[in-house]
C-alpha cells in the first residue's frame, strides 16, 4: 500500500549476504548445515522451509542469532521473516507458510512479547514474574484506550519507554480513532515500523500473480504528509502514512522515484494542495506509462477526483504552455514536476481537454489514464459507501482494497485482490502480534445487544460466520488492546482466519477519517436542542445517517420535534434550525471539525425535520423485523433502506449549516 517492493527493501535496509552463522545443536535436530546459508534469497527460502518442517526451536534460534539476517534488534521472536520482496515465488512460499503455522507462530509471539516485555511497569504488575500464556490470558485484563493512556501520556512527557516497552517509542502515531474528541496516541518503535512496511511490501506479488502486465508501468498512488508535531519529551507525534512516506530517505528516494509517478520530492511536500496539484499534474503528464493508481481511502481518491474536475482547466493550460502555474511556489514541488513539464504539449492538452469538458465525468479514470488496470483504495468498513461513486469513475477497473490495519497494529491481506468490494476478506497473519478476539453479538440498527459475557478466544478459535472485536498483543506496548472493529469469520486460508470488516464498535457516524461515536452524538444533539427551548420547542426523537450520494459526504440528522402547547402549529425559523446545525458541529470532536474546516472533505451537516409520529413508524419498522418492544431503542444511525425509505417519506423541512465549525491544529495533539 505504502511503498514499492523495492522501496520497502531497501528503506529496511536488508543485506543482500549473511554471515556465516555458528553451529548449533537444537531440540529439534543438528542445524549446522542448514544454518549456514549465505544469500539472501537461500534466507528467504530457509526460513519458508523452516516454516513448512514445523522446526519452530531451530527457526527461533535462528532468529535470535546475532549475525542472522533478522537482526537482534528486530526479532527475539517470530515476527514477520524478513523476505526479499522483488522474488514473487518466495513472498507467495512465505504467505503460504505463515497461514499454514498459524497456531505455532502465535504462541511464539506471544511468548517472545511476554518474554521482552514481562519487567516493563504495566505488565509486570499483573504477572508477578510469571510470563507464561496462561498466567497472561488469566491475569492481564482487556482494556480500551482510556485504561492505557495515562502510561502513554506519562512516555509523551518525558518517562522512559519501559513504561510499557523494552524498546524505544520512537513515534506516537496519531490515531483517527478520538478518546474525548482528541486523537488516540498509539506507541511505535523503529522495529515495528519496519514490520509494517515488509508486510505491506508482501501484496505486490499477489497484484502481480493476479492482474496480467501490472508490473510493466508505474503506480501512481498519491500519498499526503500532514502536520506533525513533537511531544514535550521529543517524541514526534505523526500520522502512519506521513510516518512511512517520512522513512523513505534523500539516499534511497531514487528508488522510490523509479517505481513511482510522483517523485517523492513532491510527496512529501507539506503543502497538500500543491502536493496534490502536482501530483496529479505528474499523473496526467505520463498518462500512458500508470499501471495502477489510487490513494489510500476511497473518500480520498474521490477527493482527487473532486480537485481534478475543479482544476483540469488549469492543467491544461500548464500543459499546453509548458508551463507551472505561478502559485505552485513550494521548492519540492517545482524542482520536482521540473523532470516532467519540460516543453509545450498541445496534443496532449487538447486530449485531456476534450475527455474532462464531456457533459458525464462517467469512466473519467479509465478515459484518462487508459493503461491502467486497477484503482487501489480501501473500500471496506466506512470505505463501502462510496463504492457507487468509485464504480460511475473507474468505468469498470477493478477496485482493490489492499489489506486491514490500523494505527494499533497492521492485521491481514485481501489475498483475492479481484474480488468484488463488498465481498473482500482480509486474511490475518499471525506474525504481526498475538490477536485475540471478544465475541461480539449485535443487533446494530435496533441497539439490542444480547451479549451480557463476552467470550475471548484465540485466533485459531474463531467460528465461521460469528463477529468478533479484536483485542491485540503488540510488541510495541500494547496488551490485550481493544481494536473497536467488528469482524465476521468468512472462511480459513489454510489454518489462518478470514474476515470481513463489518464496522466500528458504537459508531453511528463516519465519512472519511472522523468516527463520531453515539455518545459523542447525543450530546451534541443535547447542545443543539438547547437554542428549541426559547421558541417553545421540543426534541421529541432523533436518528441519523450519512449522505454520501455527492462528493464530499455529510451527515444527516432527521429530527421529530413538538410543541410544549398540545395542538399549537408547529412553526420552524430558518435561523434557528440553522444555528442548530451549528451548534451540533461545532459540539463534535477535533477529527471532524478538521475534516470540515481544513481537509473540506466532510459537507455541511443537514437536519431533516420529520412529521410527528414519524418515529413511530420507525419503531414499528423494528419490531416487525424481531426486535423486542421492551429492549427497543430509537438506533442513533440509519442504514436500512427500507427504514430510511419512511424517514424520507415523512421529512417536511430541511435545513443546512451555513457556518464553518472551528478548528485549531493543537487540538489534535493535546492531551486531557
Amino acid at each position: 500500500m505504502f511503498l514499492s517492493p523495492r522501496s520497502a527493501h531497501q528503506k529496511v535496509g536488508l543485506s543482500m549476504l549473511i554471515d556465516p552463522l555458528p553451529e548449533k545443536n537444537t531440540k529439534s535436530g543438528n542445524s549446522s548445515t542448514i544454518l549456514r546459508h549465505r544469500t539472501f534469497r537461500q534466507t528467504t527460502h530457509f526460513v519458508c522451509f523452516l516454516l513448512r518442517q514445523g522446526k519452530w526451536p531451530e527457526l527461533i534460534y535462528f532468529a535470535r542469532t546475532k549475525q542472522s539476517l533478522v537482526s537482534q534488534k528486530a526479532a527475539q521472536a517470530i515476527m514477520l521473516p524478513k523476505f526479499d520482496p522483488t522474488d514473487q515465488k518466495a513472498c507467495l512460499s512465505l504467505l503460504e507458510d505463515v497461514t499454514t503455522n498459524v497456531k505455532q507462530i502465535q504462541d511464539s509471539v506471544l511468548e517472545a512479547i511476554l518474554s521482552r516485555n514481562a519487567h516493563t511497569e504495566y505488565l509486570s504488575g499483573f504477572l508477578n514474574g510469571q510470563a507464561d500464556k496462561k498466567s497472561f490470558k488469566k491475569n492481564v485484563p482487556v482494556v480500551t484506550y482510556e485504561d492505557i493512556k495515562p502510561y502513554i501520556d506519562r512516555i509523551a512527557n518525558g518517562e522512559p519507554s519501559d513504561l510499557i516497552c523494552d524498546r524505544p517509542i520512537s513515534v506516537l502515531l496519531t490515531s483517527s480513532g478520538t478518546s474525548g474528541g482528541v486523537p488516540k496516541l498509539i506507541p511505535l518503535t523503529t522495529e515495528e515500523l519496519e514490520q509494517r512496511i515488509s508486510f505491506a511490501s508482501l501484496y505486490r506479488p499477489l497484484l502481480y500473480k493476479y492482474i496480467e502486465g501490472i508490473r510493466e508501468r508505474k503506480s501512481f498512488m498519491l500519498y499526503f504528509v500532514t502536520r506533525e508535531s513533537e511531544t514535550a519529551s521529543g517524541i514526534l507525534v505523526r500520522t502512519m502514512i506521513t510516518c512511512v512516506l517520512k522513512s523513505v530517505t534523500p539516499a534511497n528516494s531514487f528508488i522510490w522515484d523509479q517505481s513511482q509517478i510522483s517523485p517523492h520530492a513532491i510527496t512529501t511536500c507539506s503543502d497538500t494542495t500543491q502536493s496534490m496539484y502536482c501530483q496529479l499534474l505528474c499523473g496526467l503528464l505520463q498518462r500512458d506509462n500508470v499501471g495502477r493508481l489510487g490513494a489510500p481511502f476511497a473518500s480520498s481518491f474521490l477527493k482527487i477526483i473532486k480537485f481534478l474536475e475543479d482544476h483540469w482547466p488549469e492543467f491544461c493550460s500548464n500543459i499546453r504552455t509548458g508551463c507551472l502555474s505561478d502559485w505552485i511556489t513550494d521548492p519540492q514541488c517545482v524542482s520536482g514536476i521540473g523532470k516532467f513539464l519540460t516543453a509545450p504539449n498541445p496534443e496532449l492538452a487538447s486530449l485531456i481537454e476534450q475527455e474532462c469538458s464531456q457533459t458525464s465525468w462517467e469512466a473519467i479514470v479509465k478515459r484518462l489514464w487508459p493503461k491502467a488496470k486497477c484503482i487501489e483504495a480501501i473500500v471496506t468498513g466506512t470505505m463501502a459507501q462510496y463504492n457507487p461513486l468509485l464504480e460511475f469513475y473507474s468505468g469498470g477497473l477493478p477496485v482493490i482494497s489492499t489489506f486491514y490495519g490500523s494505527s494499533e497494529c497492521f492485521f491481514g491481506l485481501n489475498l483475492n485482490p479481484l474480488s468484488k468490494p463488498n465481498e473482500v476478506s482480509y486474511t490475518i497473519i499471525p506474525c504481526m502480534a498475538y490477536f485475540e478476539f471478544l465475541e461480539v453479538e449485535k443487533d446494530y440498527e435496533s441497539g439490542h445487544d444480547p451479549a451480557e459475557n463476552p467470550v475471548v478466544v484465540d485466533l485459531v478459535d474463531v467460528k465461521i460466520g460469528h463477529d468478533y472485536e479484536p483485542v491485540v498483543t503488540t510488541f510495541a506496548g500494547l496488551y490485550r488492546y481493544r481494536l473497536g472493529d467488528v469482524l465476521r469469520v468468512t472462511g480459513f486460508y489454510n489454518n489462518a482466519p478470514q474476515f470481513h470488516f463489518v464496522g466500528r464498535q458504537k459508531v453511528v457516524l463516519s465519512i472519511d477519517m472522523d468516527k463520531t461515536y453515539d455518545e459523542d452524538l447525543l450530546k451534541a444533539v443535547t447542545n443543539a436542542s438547547l437554542l428549541l427551548e426559547p421558541h417553545d420547542l421540543m426534541l421529541m426523537d432523533f436518528t441519523s445517517r450519512v449522505d454520501s450520494s455527492s462528493y464530499p459526504g455529510h451527515y444527516v440528522l432527521y429530527w421529530e420535534l413538538g410543541r410544549k402547547v398540545k395542538d399549537a402549529k408547529l412553526e420552524l425559523d430558518q435561523n434557528v434550525l440553522e444555528e442548530c446545525c451549528f451548534t451540533i458541529e461545532e459540539s463534535l470532536d477535533a477529527v471532524y471539525r478538521k475534516g470540515r474546516k481544513n481537509d473540506k472533505n466532510i459537507g455541511p451537516l443537514e437536519i431533516k425535520v420529520v412529521k410527528p409520529g414519524a418515529f413511530d413508524k420507525l419503531m414499528n419498522f423494528f419490531l416487525s423485523r424481531g426486535s423486542s418492544v421492551s429492549q427497543y431503542k430509537t438506533p442513533r444511525s440509519v442504514t436500512n433502506e427500507e427504514a430510511l425509505k419512511i424517514l424520507e417519506a415523512n421529512v417536511v423541512s430541511e435545513f443546512l449549516s451555513q457556518k464553518t465549525p472551528s478548528w485549531e491544529l493543537h487540538e489534535l495533539h493535546s492531551s486531557r
